[in-house]
């Protein structure tokens, strides 16, 4: 192994054995797909216009009429691409981002102040009054339902419509595009809750252990035995169905596995020398958990995460699929729905969600599996 190799970080080292696999790249390749269609959704389907121009004055209707949504995706973008390139510990720099993405929340929510009644009928009865019209590539928001051209209710994939229209004549193609979001933002937020309880309450009983160690994993005992699914229809129930709550729903039960693949990671590392040379060096024990142990035995938990996120957007499809999920937010599973709910089958309303969710799972998977593989120090090969 060359000195270039030695010097070499662990994570960038277990970053490198992972996407050296074709199927990680695959998958890696969909997700970052995925990822940038959901920033720019507004910019690539929507029924107002990139710009419009009448001699030398013109203005954009998209950029005027971007939500509070809209603003934090992009903030959370550009705020990735910074703090890629500066030089931070993964904690400080995801500590970063979330306040990038709290903060443009706050400010766009004192700024902006969206119309209650939006009618989309009216960029297209007054395009002809300028001179120049540009449009996005698919020139239908979400929630344009058409109804200024007639009967538009599951039209068939053609020129005008790449994916078809659903039952209340929205565009298929975009709502797909803009339903992206909620399968991200479900996944990664509801993950990242379940992380940082599984890796606290996890962390804290393998170094105890004894008490502490015993009254934890009843803990998690009773928490594995509630049902997420059942969970949330009761909730969704009572409650109504939201986004932001469904999030902390399945964040909130699903971090046991986390904690138990920490506490047995922990179990094994508290003897070891370097832990002994830092109790008696006198560090803190933040310092000494999350510093030095968390580093060591977090890998297990990183391959539960990516199937995590895999069945989080899974048990969002399968509530929206029940007709329990967002109502505001188009939805894969919602669409889905639309394809066996009556009496003829249209199968552009199966193949497009049905495969997006299926390639957006699979794609989990295979990062999964390939992290896997190059964290199990039987699978993976030595350097010459």
């Amino acid at each position: 192994m060359s000195k270039i190799d030695r010097r070499e970080a662990y994570a960038a080292r277990l970053l490198r054995k992972t996407f050296s696999r074709w199927s990680a790249r695959l998958g890696a390749a969909w997700i970052v797909l995925l990822a940038l269609v959901s920033v720019f959704a507004p910019f690539l389907a929507n029924s107002r216009p990139l710009w419009v121009s009448e001699g030398a004055t013109g203005y954009s209707p998209l950029l005027r009429a971007l939500t509070v949504t809209d603003i934090s995706w992009l903030a959370a973008f550009f705020a990735v691409l910074v703090l890629w390139s500066v030089p931070l510990r993964l904690g400080k720099r995801l500590g970063l981002l979330v306040g990038v993405v709290v903060l443009s929340a706050l400010i766009g929510e004192t700024l902006i102040k969206p119309p209650v009644l939006v009618v989309y009928e009216q960029y297209r009865t007054e395009a002809g009054d300028f001179d120049t019209v540009i449009y996005p590539p698919i020139p239908y928001s979400p929630r344009d339902y058409l109804r200024d051209q007639g009967d538009t209710g599951f039209l068939a994939p053609g020129r005008g419509h790449w994916f078809g229209t659903e039952e209340s004549g929205a565009d298929v193609a975009s709502r797909m595009i803009h339903a992206s979001r909620v399968a991200l933002s479900i996944g990664f937020v509801a993950t990242g809750i379940a992380l940082f309880i599984g890796i606290l309450v996890g962390g804290l009983m393998g170094y105890f252990s004894g008490l502490f160690d015993i009254i934890g994993m009843r803990i998690v005992e009773i928490f594995e035995a509630i049902p997420t699914l059942f969970l949330l229809l009761t909730f969704v129930a009572f409650f109504g169905s939201n986004l932001y709550y469904m999030m902390v729903i399945i964040g909130l039960t699903s971090w046991t596995g986390y904690s138990r693949y920490l506490r047995a990671e922990f179990l094994k590392l508290r003897d070891q020398d370097y832990v002994q040379a830092a109790r008696a060096a006198g560090l803190p024990l933040r310092s000494i958990l999350f510093r030095h142990m968390l580093p060591n035995g977090v890998a297990p938990v990183l391959v539960g995460a990516s199937f995590g996120v895999a069945s989080a957007i899974l048990a969002e499809a399968t509530l929206s699929f029940l007709g329990l999920g967002s109502v505001d937010a188009p939805s894969w599973g919602q669409m889905l729905n639309q394809a066996v709910r009556f009496s003829s089958f249209n199968w552009w309303m199966a193949v497009f969600p049905g495969g997006a969710i299926f390639l957006t799972v699979f794609a989990y998977n295979l990062i999964g599996d390939a992290l896997r593989d190059a964290i199990d120090p039987h699978l993976s090969t030595v350097d010459a």
